[in-house]
C-alpha cells in the first residue's frame, strides 16, 4: 500500500514539477511539490538499494544506499553553490550529520526496539566507525574553525582544500580496509544468516536502472527546489540555517530514512546501522570535501568553517552515538534518546 502511494506521488509529482517550473507557479506551492516528489523518488532508490543489499550483503548494500541517498543531497548542494548559498550548503551538511546520527538511527532503534526487546549488530564495525566519526566530524570540522580565527580568507580556503584532500584519501582507504583487506575478518556469527532466504524485489539490472532514472529525476527537481528557498524563508520566517539543517537534510536523505527504518523493523540492524553511520561518514569524508573542491569553479568558494552552534551540535551528536552504539546492541529507549536530542537541536536552530 505504501509503495503504491509513493509510486502515485512520483508519477504525479514529476510532471507537476516540470509544469510548475515552466509556468512559474507560486514558490511556496512548488516548494511543497518538489519536496514530496523527491521523497517519493527516494523511496524507489531505497527499494532498489535494498534489492542490491540482499545480493551484495549488508556492508555493500548499506554503502550503496548511503551513496545514492547522498547523491540527492550532493545534487541539491551543487545547485545551491551555483546560487552562492554557501550557508545553506554548510547547514545541509550539518543537517545530514544530525539527521543520520539522531533522526535516522533514532527512528531505526526506536521502531526496531518496539518490535524486538534487544537488537544486535556488528560491534567491531560500530567501534571502527566510531573512530572515523570522531576524526571526520570533531577533528576535520573543528580544526578549520579554530585556525580560521588567525587566518585570512585565502589561507582558510587553502586549509579547507588541504583537509578536503586528506578526508577523501582517508575515506577511500577506509572503504579499501572494510571491503578488501579486512572484509569478513570481523564478521559476527550469523551476520548474513537470513540472506539466502530472501529474494530481492528487483533484479540487479533493474535496480541499477531504477537508481539511475530516479537520480536523474531528482537532479531536475532539486535544481528547481533550490530556487524556492529564499521565498519560502521570507514567507515562513525561517532562516537559511534552519532550511539547510532541517528541511534540505530531511528531503535530501529521505532514501536513507526510509531504508534504515525498514531494515530495523525487519531486524536487520547491521544494514540499518551501516546506512545511518556509513551515510554520516560519507557526508563528512567525501561529500563535504568534494563540494569544497567543486566550489572552486563557482564565484563563491566554500570553506569548511561552520558556525559554533553547528559544530557543537555535530560534536554532541557524534559523542552520543559513539556512547550508545559501542556495545553492539540497542533498544527502543536508546532510540528515544537520540530522537529527543534531535528535537532539542531542531528547536534551537528554529529559534536561532
Amino acid at each position: 500500500m505504501v509503495n503504491k502511494i509513493f509510486m502515485f506521488a512520483a508519477i504525479i509529482g514529476v510532471p507537476l514539477s516540470i509544469i510548475g517550473s515552466l509556468m512559474h507557479l507560486p514558490s511556496i506551492m512548488m516548494f511543497i511539490i518538489y519536496c514530496l516528489t523527491i521523497i517519493a523518488l527516494s523511496s524507489f532508490m531505497g527499494r532498489a538499494t535494498e534489492s542490491l543489499a540482499i545480493v551484495a550483503g549488508p556492508r555493500i548494500g548499506g554503502l550503496l544506499n548511503a551513496t545514492f541517498g547522498n547523491a540527492v543531497e550532493l545534487i541539491i548542494a551543487i545547485f545551491a553553490l551555483q546560487q552562492g548559498l554557501t550557508e545553506v550548503v554548510l547547514a545541509s551538511l550539518t543537517g545530514s550529520v544530525l539527521g543520520n546520527l539522531l533522526l535516522v538511527a533514532g527512528l531505526s532503534f526506536f521502531i526496531g526496539g518496539v518490535k524486538y526487546k534487544r537488537q544486535h549488530y556488528n560491534v567491531f564495525d560500530a567501534r571502527h566507525n566510531s573512530g572515523l566519526l570522531m576524526f571526520a566530524v570533531i577533528v576535520a570540522f573543528v580544526i578549520p574553525e579554530v585556525f580560521s580565527i588567525s587566518m585570512t580568507d585565502r589561507e582558510t580556503q587553502s586549509l579547507s582544500i588541504g583537509i578536503s584532500a586528506i578526508l577523501i584519501l582517508l575515506y577511500v582507504a577506509a572503504l579499501f580496509f572494510k571491503l578488501v583487506t579486512h572484509r569478513g575478518v570481523y564478521q559476527t556469527e550469523g551476520e548474513n544468516k537470513h540472506a539466502h532466504e530472501e529474494t530481492p524485489e528487483w533484479s540487479v539490472k533493474k535496480s541499477i536502472a531504477i537508481l539511475a532514472i530516479a537520480t536523474l529525476a531528482v537532479a531536475y527537481v532539486s535544481e528547481h527546489l533550490v530556487h524556492t528557498f529564499e521565498v519560502v524563508a521570507e514567507s515562513f520566517g525561517w532562516s537559511e540555517l534552519f532550511i539547510g539543517i532541517i528541511i534540505v537534510a530531511i528531503v535530501g536523505n529521505a532514501a536513507e530514512h526510509a531504508s534504515a527504518v525498514v531494515m530495523a523493523y525487519k531486524n536487520k540492524m547491521d544494514i540499518a546501522v551501516e546506512i545511518a553511520i556509513g551515510s554520516t561518514l560519507q557526508v563528512a569524508m567525501f561529500v563535504a570535501p568534494v563540494l569544497v573542491i567543486i566550489s572552486l569553479f563557482f564565484p563563491t568558494p566554500l570553506s569548511l568553517v561552520f558556525t559554533l552552534p553547528e559544530l557543537v551540535s555535530m560534536a554532541a551528536s557524534v559523542l552520543l552515538m559513539v556512547i550508545i552504539s559501542n556495545d553492539g546492541e540497542t533498544n527502543w529507549f536508546e532510540g528515544a534518546t537520540l530522537l529527543a536530542a534531535y528535537v532539542i537541536m531542531g528547536i534551537g536552530f528554529y529559534l536561532l
